[in-house]
């Protein structure tokens, strides 16, 4: 039967307004886990490296995370230049999912140049959306997006209703960040960043034994160190190293060395030919050394810096205060 909208009366549309938002609640409305992933820098990158270029990062990112996710039972929905939105069938097969693309993310940018590693943000978050199986929409969508957008390179944020429906196992590697507000959303978000890597290997900070500055490690893949702070409008450096005399500075390389994550941990590998000694040895250009919390680097004989461990590491993995799901 053909219905005349212009002939219905107010009452009449708004009882089937009510009749169809029931019938589409009841036949397409279904709890997902939802995640979305997003290229950090990209635009950054298109403008230094050219289409070409971020036309094949974008392309890395989607293949890796597609393979990634697949075994999961996650799949992509949609995709939209650097980022990707993705759905499980729970959140414990979403946070599993992701945190393989991570690892192989991690994997390839070993082979790849600091310039050009692939460097992500990741959320997720669990609720109930309108599907057909193929497209996926609804207010909880924009949310984890919105998740996404907080997160720090490298980093995976979880909100608390995808933690409530985690697993044990899952839910004491996640450590709460400060409420973020974000847009369409009167009231912060409490966010978790789900500790993806054996954070008890990794540093989280360096000190700079001459001056006391200190440094929050990056969570990427390649962090360098040296004196130079950037060139051409772009920063050289993730960590830069200033004295307040000068000759002595001089000592240290525009760029001295990088860290690099490797499955076991942080390696240290010298891009100088200027002296880089590791807990009391010395290590070649060429040559790796192992970094973890208390190790301490000397450059040039001028500078010492002591890494530490991150705070919540050395916590413990201690649960974070949030009730999981009802049985």
């Amino acid at each position: 039967m053909k219905l005349d909208f212009d002939a219905m009366s107010l009452t009449e549309i708004i009882r089937l307004q009510t009749q169809l938002s029931q019938v589409l609640t009841r036949r397409f409305e279904k709890p997902l886990a939802l995640g979305f992933t997003d290229i950090v820098g990209s635009t950054a990158y298109f403008a230094r490296f050219g289409d070409k270029a971020g036309r094949a990062l974008q392309q890395l990112h989607h293949d890796l995370l597609g393979e990634s996710i697949q075994r999961f039972g996650g799949r992509i929905v949609d995709v939209a230049g650097d980022g990707a939105f993705t759905c499980f069938p729970d959140v414990e097969k979403a946070v599993s999912g992701l945190v393989v693309f991570l690892e192989r993310t991690s994997q390839e940018n070993q082979t790849r140049s600091r310039d050009h590693q692939l460097v992500v943000r990741l959320g997720v978050h669990a609720g109930p959306v309108l599907t057909d199986g193929v497209i996926v929409s609804g207010d909880a969508v924009n949310l984890c997006a919105r998740i996404a957008s907080t997160a720090e390179p490298g980093e995976l944020r979880l909100s608390a209703a995808a933690l409530r429906e985690s697993p044990p196992g899952m839910r004491v590697r996640a450590w709460p960040v400060p409420p973020v507000v974000v847009r369409g959303h009167a009231e912060a978000l409490v966010l978790f960043r789900f500790d993806w890597r054996d954070e008890h290997r990794l540093p989280g900070s360096v000190i700079v034994c001459e001056t006391g500055d200190s440094f929050v490690l990056p969570r990427q893949d390649i962090i360098s160190f040296g004196r130079l702070r950037g060139e051409d409008g772009t920063r050289a450096n993730d960590v830069v190293l200033v004295l307040q005399d000068k000759q002595l500075e001089q000592l240290v390389s525009r760029f001295h060395f990088e860290l690099r994550r490797k499955p076991e941990g942080y390696v240290l590998r010298p891009v100088s030919r200027q002296p880089t000694e590791v807990d009391g040895r010395m290590v070649a250009p060429d040559h790796e050394a192992p970094i973890r919390p208390g190790s301490v680097v000397r450059l040039s004989k001028a500078v010492t810096l002591e890494f530490k461990a991150r705070p919540e590491a050395s916590l413990g993995n201690a649960s974070p205060t949030i009730e999981p799901k009802s049985s």
